[in-house]
């Protein structure tokens, strides 16, 4: 499998996971976790995937700031049901990420490292730039992450092409400038913008 050279040159999350600990996963329980394997996950590689590996990143540097994070002690709120919009997708990569699962989860060993129950969504259809919130289970600090892909717009003839692909009507000349133009809109966000405040938004609760 050959994904885009840039790939590699992403933000990479390190984690301190106590049940792959326990069970021999992986030495001392320490797993690096990188975009592409987002893009396993999702089967794409788009901004909306992108951002939500950003998010989980910034909510584990504010939430961690001295020490490992630990996968599996975290709780997180999805402001949106779900099933809007980009929700899911969203969700699904903080999973990856962080342990934290819907009740369908990991329900533990013993009453110890369980995941069910750690990811919550909200009940009614609400603003899809609503923030995300990360609680730490252990000491209850909490922060709240937006991250905005608006700040770094697509390239304007990619509208053309879109619509081209909307309706499958695109030429394999305009699909492969359309993969092109796409990846390189993820590939400024993860490179050139992981760490900007005005994209990505953290802010301590309580």
């Amino acid at each position: 499998m050959t994904f885009p050279e840039f790939f590699d040159k992403a933000p990479v999350i390190r984690l301190h996971d106590p049940l792959a600990q326990l069970l021999g996963s992986a030495t001392e329980g320490i797993m690096d976790y990188r975009y592409a394997d987002a893009v396993r996950l999702a089967g794409h590689s788009c901004p909306t995937v992108a951002g939500a590996f950003l998010t989980a990143r910034a909510a584990l540097n504010a939430l961690y700031p001295d020490t490992l994070p630990e996968r599996g002690g975290i709780a997180i709120q999805m402001p949106t049901p779900e099933t809007q919009w980009t929700t899911g997708v969203v969700a699904q990569v903080l999973t990856l990420l962080t342990g934290a699962a819907a009740q369908g989860g990991f329900k533990g060993i013993g009453g110890r490292f369980a995941r069910n129950g750690l990811l919550s969504f909200a009940a009614q259809e609400g603003d899809n730039d609503a923030p995300i919130r990360f609680e730490r289970m252990d000491t209850g600090a909490a922060v709240a992450v937006t991250f905005d892909a608006n700040r770094i717009p697509a390239d304007e003839s990619q509208r053309e092409r879109m619509q081209a692909v909307i309706q499958n009507r695109e030429t394999p000349e305009q699909q492969i400038e359309f993969a092109r133009l796409w990846q390189a809109r993820v590939r400024k966000i993860l490179l050139e913008h992981a760490d900007d405040l005005a994209m990505i938004r953290v802010v301590k609760l309580g």
